[in-house]
């Protein structure tokens, strides 16, 4: 009886001390201790990539103050936008703890069956577009079906690819190598010049800060509902309040020049919806699932092939897409397109933003982030006129820095929860 008693009395205890942290997180001291929480259990989600952008940034700015300049600033946004949507469909074979080592060749390759039908077989350049992107999404069904079929990893099969691919490219450019884009197409516009009137870059620069505060309120009542504790409704307008006002001064410092580019416009729709399936849909519960464990996630019902072979088949068009995009940078298709380090880019986008490379964590915007990072050290050095081997070894230290803190923390929220 006396065990009995002490038990309950630890119970009531327990619950004591619950209805103190429900009341402590209902309130911004709450956040603030919750997210504190979060840190020292090795959940730091962007943080590291902020901070690093931040320093990368004020050093920069301190060498050449021509690098915050608007000017700059808007052409740096033009060269993330590429690689960038490239990077996003890393993120999904990322999180369901695989790789794709040919997305630079299948970006040169949808750039090449672009130029090749809509200059040279006369195409309209809306279905040029179109089958470069629906070849893209073949090459991923292939390595799914490589992957789900005959269990070949996703390191050899797409290592092939890559080969395989690039072959591809050379081969429908022939022997001139290149094809030139018409200048003052609306394609070469949109990657080279267009850029989104003010009135329509202040209004999309709201819509995060408002989507933000209609999720969450609807996640807050579900929440009490189901009474369970929630986040204050004041502490999420404040979030959606600072979200919106930076990227208001943002959009307006952009506005002194040129603008904010339909084409970085475009990647971060693409960010944005692709983050609410990952964190918001049953697919992208499943993703998280098969990343973090593929066999209890079979055991739960989740069709774990089906979730490879979107993983694969999206991550191929984003990278055909992300070519075309190139291609329409450029006002050209070449043999060089897709090549160098348009690869390594694109994975270390993901991994700096803070894509976990063993599975299960990540999302969207880590691609935005990692990207920023990666041209921000390219624009930076190139401003300098320094070698172009500096940001090789720069970027690959940055990579290494973020591999590690991805390491260090996933040790930790191990540890956090055995305690």
């Amino acid at each position: 009886m006396t065990g009995t008693a002490n038990e309950n009395a630890g119970v009531a205890t327990m619950l004591d001390r619950s209805d103190i942290r429900v009341k402590h997180e209902t309130g911004i001291s709450g956040a603030v201790r919750a997210f504190i929480d979060r840190i020292r259990s090795g959940d730091l989600g962007s943080l590291p990539v902020i901070v690093g952008l931040v320093l990368i940034w004020t050093v920069f700015a301190s060498l050449n103050p021509v690098f915050l300049s608007s000017n700059n600033l808007v052409n740096l946004l033009f060269d993330c936008s590429t690689v960038g949507v490239i990077a996003l469909g890393i993120v999904c074979v990322l999180m369901v703890g695989e790789i794709d080592l040919s997305v630079g060749s299948i970006s040169g390759f949808a750039s090449a069956i672009v130029g090749t039908l809509w200059v040279n077989q006369g195409v309209p350049v809306a279905l040029a577009i179109l089958a470069a992107v629906t070849f893209g999404g073949m090459i991923g069904f292939i390595y799914a079906l490589l992957f789900n079929r005959l269990g070949m990893p996703s390191f050899v099969s797409t290592l092939s690819g890559l080969l395989a691919v690039l072959g591809m490219q050379l081969y429908i450019l022939g022997s001139t190598g290149s094809i030139n884009l018409p200048y003052g197409s609306a394609l070469v516009n949109f990657g080279q010049m267009m850029v989104m009137p003010r009135l329509v870059a202040h209004v999309f620069a709201a819509l995060p800060g408002i989507i933000l505060l209609v999720t969450s309120i609807r996640t807050i009542s579900r929440r009490r509902e189901a009474n369970l504790s929630a986040p204050s409704l004041r502490s999420i307008i404040v979030r959606a309040a600072a979200i919106t006002i930076a990227l208001e001064l943002i959009v307006l410092y952009l506005n002194q020049d040129r603008g904010v580019p339909w084409m970085f416009g475009l990647f971060v729709g693409l960010a944005m919806i692709m983050n609410y399936a990952l964190t918001r849909t049953q697919w992208g519960r499943s993703m998280t699932a098969v990343g973090g464990n593929r066999e209890a996630a079979r055991r739960a019902g989740i069709n774990v092939r089906r979730v490879y072979t979107s993983a694969f088949v999206l991550c191929s068009m984003l990278a055909a897409l992300g070519g075309v995009l190139a291609a329409a940078r450029l006002a050209s298709a070449s043999q060089q397109a897709g090549t160098g380090d348009v690869n390594l880019n694109a994975i270390a986008a993901a991994v700096i933003g803070g894509t976990s490379l063993f599975g299960g964590r990540g999302n969207a915007y880590s691609a935005l982030l990692g990207i920023i990072v990666i041209q921000s050290i390219a624009n930076g050095l190139t401003l300098l006129d320094l070698s172009s081997s500096l940001r090789y070894m720069i970027t690959g230290a940055v990579l290494a820095v973020a591999v590690i803190v991805d390491s260090l923390a996933r040790r930790s929220r191990v540890s956090h929860g055995r305690a």
